[in-house]
């Protein structure tokens, strides 16, 4: 909270973070508020499975605006596939019922599909769930193999890069919906940011990787949940004060990683929208501190390549329109000056955004 400055940002994952139970929760968001400097918005995410939420689970996400995500893999007999009880059981209805409780309480979520062998090539019938079932916001990450504490060992992954990307091709052309895209797509509303002149949203494709704190039970701390390593730690959070945390050498080393590119990367047409992809997906060579391309590269590339016309099309067009409305709104109809915010909202001077598009 000393590093609050008006907003605290907390995320519960697991396993199963519900498993830690309803008074634990209680005693969270008790705690948050006795340290909670005067008039400080206090947020808390949560990644469950979604089985164990009930009535009074809901009522207290909504209670204290708890944003939901669940894990929800498609259809009954694409996520019944794998996501099964010890019983072997699947857990679909019991996650629908989930979902339910959170609608009844008007809780926020969204949906985290994760993209393996038994749907990667249903990209079409993913998007028709999501659409009949009325899920605003969803996020696709595709299936990996990986133990965090064991971070020499390349992950394995499930799906290959043209998989992947024959899947978001299929996915993006689900979504665009003639240019009135209606659905929240977490890649794709990265790369419209991009295009809208903003910076990336997922860490996976902006610039740097973001400050955070990964906690452990017993307090360890980490730069981030993909590097649970002695090699990565950076302290325990109930002996070490957070200056010493993030001035830990672990923290910087780790910062470094991010922005030391390939040759390819560096000179690759697409960085602004991939920054060179998630350092854990990459091969390094601790020699010269380098790693290779992202294991998705291809992906990307594919990706990029294929929805380029229309998501230029689609920014020009949003650029536009937020020029327009926020000029009337904040600026009496003026234009601003060449070194004055862009009132399109990108928080860029306006010789440097909008300008060029003849506003």
């Amino acid at each position: 909270m000393a590093y609050s400055q008006g907003a605290a940002t907390f995320a519960w994952q697991g396993g199963e973070p519900l498993l830690a139970g309803y008074d634990f929760f209680e005693e969270v968001v008790h705690l948050q508020a006795l340290y909670a400097p005067p008039h400080t918005v206090i947020s808390n995410s949560l990644q469950t499975n979604g089985t164990l939420i009930n009535d009074r689970w809901a009522a207290f996400f909504k209670t204290y605006q708890f944003l939901i995500g669940i894990s929800l893999d498609g259809p009954q007999e694409i996520h019944d596939s794998l996501r099964v009880y010890s019983s072997g059981q699947g857990s679909f209805e019991r996650v629908m019922g989930g979902i339910e409780h959170l609608r009844r309480h008007q809780v926020d979520f969204n949906i985290l599909t994760v993209i393996h062998k038994g749907n990667v090539g249903k990209a079409k019938e993913l998007m028709a769930f999501c659409r009949e079932n009325h899920f605003a916001y969803v996020q696709f990450i595709p299936c990996m193999d990986f133990r965090s504490q064991q971070v020499d060992q390349p992950g394995v992954y499930e799906i290959t890069p043209q998989e992947y990307g024959d899947f978001l091709c299929e996915a993006f052309d689900e979504w665009y919906q003639d240019g009135n895209p209606n659905t929240s797509v977490g890649f794709f509303d990265n790369m419209l940011s991009v295009y809208l002149n903003r910076e990336a949203e997922l860490c996976i494709h902006q610039a740097h990787c973001p400050t955070t704190l990964v906690l452990e039970q017993n307090g360890d701390a980490y730069p981030c949940d993909f590097f649970i390593n002695d090699k990565w730690k950076v302290g325990n959070v109930g002996t070490d004060s957070i200056d010493s945390l993030l001035a830990h050498p672990n923290y910087e080393r780790f910062r470094q990683m991010k922005p030391s590119l390939s040759v390819k990367c560096q000179s690759c047409e697409w960085q602004q929208l991939c920054s060179g992809g998630c350092p854990r997906n990459r091969t390094w060579n601790p020699e010269r501190n380098e790693g290779d391309q992202d294991y998705f590269c291809q992906s990307y590339t594919q990706i990029y390549t294929y929805a380029y016309e229309r998501m230029q099309a689609l920014g020009h067009q949003l650029r536009k329109s937020l020029f327009s409305h926020n000029m009337q709104r904040y600026l009496n109809g003026k234009t601003p000056g060449r070194n004055e915010p862009c009132a399109c909202g990108s928080g860029k001077k306006y010789k440097a955004c909008c300008a060029s598009l003849g506003h």
